[in-house]
């Protein structure tokens, strides 16, 4: 990743009298990259705030998501920034991310990039950076969940999900909440996938099994308060998850490619609800340091190793004892791969195929699982 200041001098910090939307821009692998950031006015040099990325949806704009998923208000009274970056511009004169692998710009290294950056001249606290957006902006959410997951503590997706290659690729390194929200009508992100992209609710399962969440989840209707919106809305949640993890999903019955609670209709928009109040309420509740102090201290329970060989898509697991135990490994839905009960010390089980492997161990009435990555 090769990164170089261009235009940064309007984000020196400066003790603000109100809130402020600021310019800025920089060079990243050659290419100049635009941004806002949006500072409310109780923003004070060297108090640390949360930072919350915005993204925006393919052909859009970092300008129309600032007012089309609007989280400006509440950043006024929670006292966090919200910084809206613009993707690059594709051969049809789209702006997108590249969530499919389909270009060559390093939009991951980007982001990360301008992470540093506003955290150079501003006083962000690292241990509350979230990232959300719409549709092409919620599957990059995603892809930061998943490959830049020691930055960012929580993320929440708005009618966008993930291909294939890179959720069963993904590389978190924490539990990590995630909050979900999808119209079942969606006519650009079909909420039951197709052409490669997860459907869903398969998306949340991963999630919450990558989580050790308890299933099935439980589920409540979303009060149905404006009857005129042709659409309702079920509340999932996926809870009791490691470090206090959840996974939440919002199924918008009838809904179309929107961002629930918008002032602007582009389709059938859920009005039971507020989009931006939700997701800021998921991520308000979580830390980085906590997540990742989490899955530490379950891992110094843990009694056993575990290891990839790739030459042989082979997962070794080494005890620290011997002791009748039943050993399981299971891809990213729950499903066992290969399976063993064994009082060895040592065992190899092939995984064959790359992607996230669950090893979970069952003795003496305790369940213990590794998350490992099989490239």
């Amino acid at each position: 990743m090769r990164s170089s200041l261009a235009t940064f001098s309007a984000l020196l910090p400066v003790l603000l009298a109100g809130q402020q939307t600021i310019t800025g821009s920089f060079l990243h692998n050659g290419i100049l990259r635009d941004h806002r950031l949006y500072i409310p006015a109780a923003y004070v040099p060297g108090t640390a705030v949360p930072l919350v990325f915005n993204l925006h949806g393919y052909s859009s704009d970092n300008v129309q998501q600032e007012f089309y998923g609007d989280f400006r208000p509440i950043a006024d009274t929670a006292h966090f920034l919200i910084v809206h970056p613009n993707g690059t511009i594709d051969g049809t004169g789209n702006r997108f991310w590249n969530t499919f692998g389909a270009s060559a710009v390093d939009d991951l290294g980007y982001l990360v990039a301008l992470l540093d950056t506003i955290s150079t001249h501003y006083t962000v606290d690292p241990n509350r950076i979230y990232s959300t957006g719409m549709s092409n902006g919620g599957f990059m959410s995603h892809e930061l969940a998943c490959y830049a997951s020691d930055r960012f503590a929580a993320i929440a997706s708005v009618t966008g999900t993930m291909i294939y290659p890179h959720m069963t690729g993904c590389a978190a390194t924490h539990p990590t909440p995630v909050m979900q929200i999808h119209g079942t009508a969606d006519p650009t992100v079909n909420y039951y996938g197709g052409s490669g992209l997860v459907p869903v609710e398969e998306l949340v399962l991963t999630w919450a099994q990558f989580n050790n969440c308890i299933l099935p989840p439980m589920i409540a209707p979303v009060p149905n308060t404006v009857l005129t919106d042709g659409c309702t809305a079920e509340h999932w949640v996926y809870g009791s998850g490691d470090a206090g993890s959840t996974v939440e999903l919002f199924k918008v019955l009838g809904g179309g490619h929107t961002w629930p609670g918008a002032n602007v209709t582009i389709g059938v928009t859920n009005q039971d609800m507020d989009a931006s109040n939700e997701i800021w309420r998921f991520f308000s509740r979580y830390r980085l340091d906590e997540l990742q102090a989490g899955i530490d201290a379950m891992d110094e329970d843990v009694s056993f190793m575990a290891a990839t060989e790739p030459s042989s898509n082979a997962v070794l697991i080494r005890f620290a004892r011997s002791g009748m135990r039943s050993i399981t490994l299971c891809d990213a839905l729950g499903r066992a791969i290969s399976s063993a009960r064994t009082a060895d010390r040592e065992i190899r089980l092939q995984a064959r195929s790359p992607g996230l492997v669950l090893v979970i161990v069952e003795e003496e009435g305790r369940r213990l699982v590794k998350r490992i990555v099989l490239p």
